[in-house]
């Protein structure tokens, strides 16, 4: 695993406001990508996305980019983590979603654009 920030995520109750907060904060435009959920995306470095969400608990979603996200969530594992089973982000690539031994989340990202085909 590369262990570089690649993506983060910001859940929010209401996007329009997180928006308008985010956008003024750090100058960020937002794309606007609408399947399978509504998904605000910006630019930057590194990039990331915002989205809706009810059940929210408060944090930002890190993602690390991995060549090999079995190799990876097997190596978590193996170091006294958690990592669920992948799944795909049709046509760009696949995400594992895992826990450190302290309990922190963060997710793991391999780009495959054959993702989920």
């Amino acid at each position: 695993m590369a262990g570089d920030l690649v993506h983060f995520e910001i859940a929010a109750e209401d996007a329009e406001r997180a928006k308008r907060f985010w956008g003024g904060l750090c100058g960020w435009s937002f794309q606007t990508w609408g399947e399978p959920v509504e998904y605000h995306m910006f630019e930057g470095n590194p990039g990331g996305g915002l989205f809706e969400a009810e059940n929210r608990d408060g944090h930002l979603v890190v993602y690390f980019g991995s060549d090999d996200v079995d190799a990876d969530a097997a190596k978590v594992r193996e170091l006294g983590g958690s990592a669920e089973e992948k799944f795909p982000v049709p046509g760009v690539g696949w995400i594992v979603r895992c826990r450190d031994t302290e309990g922190n989340a963060f997710s793991l990202w391999q780009a495959d654009e054959s993702a989920g085909a």
